[in-house]
């Protein structure tokens, strides 16, 4: 299993939420953990994309690696 690095603020505003039970916290953690795991989705991508063993599959990830980056159709090559 892999390890995820957050930033310490992250982590300082879950062990609060848990550890002193401050609730209001929950927006800001929320958004911290959908931030990171929007990361990790997009460096799996590029990832698949730089090793797909076919063209296809390279094609397709780097394809949906633009679409979540928001790179428009007709900016790409």
């Amino acid at each position: 299993m892999k390890n995820v690095q957050i930033s310490e603020e992250l982590f300082i505003a879950i062990m609060r939420y848990f550890m002193l039970e401050q609730v209001e916290l929950l927006p800001q953690i929320k958004q911290g953990l959908e931030k990171k795991l929007d990361a990790m989705v997009m460096r799996e991508l590029y990832t698949k994309y730089k090793t797909a063993p076919t063209e296809e599959e390279k094609e397709k990830a780097r394809k949906e690696y633009l679409d979540r980056r928001g790179v428009p159709e007709s900016f790409r090559w």
